[in-house]
C-alpha cells in the first residue's frame, strides 16, 4: 500500500546521524522521495570525524519503503546549496518538507564555561555551523516550497522555547544558538503562514543518538546498562521518535495550527498517539523540569 506521502519530496538537511536521520528514515517509512544532505560520504569525512554516512541514511530511507537520496552538501556554501535545490527542482519540480537539522557541532563547546574563558574561534564557527546554515538553506529552498500549498519547515533545535527561556544551556554560544533556531520558527511562521506554508520549531528529548550512546559505552540493544552512571537516562528516546514527530506533522491536513509554534517529540506524541520504537512515550522535557531538574531521584514513572 502507498504510504501517506507517496509522492511527496521532502529534504533532511543534516541527515548524517542522530535525528536528522531518524527523521529521513521516518519520512520515507512514510512514503517520501527524501534528499538526505551531510559531509561525511563514504569516500569523506568531515571535521566530526564520525563513520555514519549519508549513503548509510538513503539506504535506511530506501529500506525503509521510501527514496533516499544522499547529497554531499556543506550547508555553509551558498553555491552548493544552491546546487541541491536546482538539482531536486530538475528532478521532483518540488519540495514539501524542509528539515533544517543542520547541526555537527558537538566538538567546539566547553560546559559551563564563560564567554570570556571559551575558545572564540570554535564558539564563532558553532554559530556559524548550527545559525548561519539554517539561513542559508531557507534562502534557496523556501522558493521551491512555496510552489504548492502546504509546505512544511522544520527547524531542529535543542528544547522548548519554554524550557530554553528559563534555562542557561550549557554555555553562551551553545545558548545562543539553540535560542536563535527557536526563534527562526517564529520569524519563519509569519512570513510563510500567509503563503501557504508552516514553520515549527522541534526538540527531541535526551536522544539516544549514535553519539551518545558511544559516549556511555552502550549500543540501542543495552542502553540501560548506562543507568548505573546516568539514572536520568531512563527517559531517553531513540532518534526514530522524533522522526515520527516530523511524519506525522508532515501527513497533519489541519498542520497550519502549529506555526510558528515550539514543539517536542514527547509533546507531538500525546496529540497524534505515535510511540517509540519499543512502544512508549517518553515526555523528556516535562520529566526534566519535574524530576532531574527538581533535584528528585531518577524515575521515569508516568513520563513514559
Amino acid at each position: 500500500m502507498p504510504g501517506p506521502l507517496e509522492g511527496k519530496v521532502a529534504l533532511v538537511a543534516g541527515a548524517t546521524r542522530g535525528a536528522g536521520r531518524g527523521i529521513a528514515v521516518e519520512l520515507g517509512a512514510a512514503g517520501a522521495t527524501v534528499y538526505v544532505t551531510g559531509r561525511t560520504t563514504r569516500a569523506r569525512r568531515s571535521e566530526y570525524d564520525r563513520p555514519e554516512t549519508i549513503e548509510d541514511t538513503a539506504d535506511l530511507v530506501t529500506e525503509a519503503g521510501g527514496h533516499g537520496i544522499a547529497v554531499p552538501v556543506d550547508h555553509l556554501e551558498p553555491d552548493q546549496v544552491r546546487a541541491l535545490v536546482d538539482r531536486i527542482a530538475r528532478e521532483q519540480d518540488r519540495l514539501d518538507v524542509l528539515v533544517n537539522d543542520i547541526w555537527g557541532a558537538e566538538h567546539l563547546f566547553a560546559w559551563d564555561t564563560p564567554v570570556w574563558e571559551h575558545d572564540l574561534g570554535n564558539g564563532l564557527r558553532l554559530l556559524r555551523l548550527a545559525v548561519e546554515t539554517h539561513a542559508i538553506t531557507s534562502h534557496h529552498a523556501l522558493p521551491l516550497l512555496l510552489r504548492h500549498p502546504g509546505g512544511l519547515v522544520v527547524e531542529m533545535t535543542d528544547g522548548t522555547a519554554e524550557y530554553n527561556r528559563d534555562t542557561y544551556r550549557v554555555n553562551f554560544f551553545y545558548d545562543l544558538a539553540k535560542a536563535s533556531v527557536l526563534r527562526m520558527a517564529f520569524a519563519l511562521g509569519h512570513e510563510l503562514g500567509p503563503r501557504g506554508a508552516t514553520a515549527v520549531a522541534l526538540t527531541p528529548g535526551w536522544l539516544r543518538s549514535e553519539l551518545m550512546l558511544d559516549h556511555f559505552g552502550v549500543r540501542e540493544d543495552n542502553w540501560r546498562e548506562a543507568l548505573d552512571s546516568v539514572p536520568h537516562f531512563a527517559i531517553s528516546e531513540t532518534p526514530r521518535y522524533v522522526g515520527r514527530a516530523v511524519a506525522a506533522l508532515a501527513t497533519d491536513p489541519d498542520v497550519a495550527r502549529w506555526n510558528g509554534r515550539s514543539l517536542s517529540s514527547g509533546g507531538l506524541a500525546q496529540d497524534y498517539g505515535f510511540t517509540d520504537l519499543d512502544g512508549s512515550r517518553p515526555d523528556a522535557w516535562r520529566y526534566l523540569v519535574e524530576v532531574q531538574d527538581a533535584g528528585l531521584p531518577a524515575d521515569p514513572t508516568g513520563y513514559r
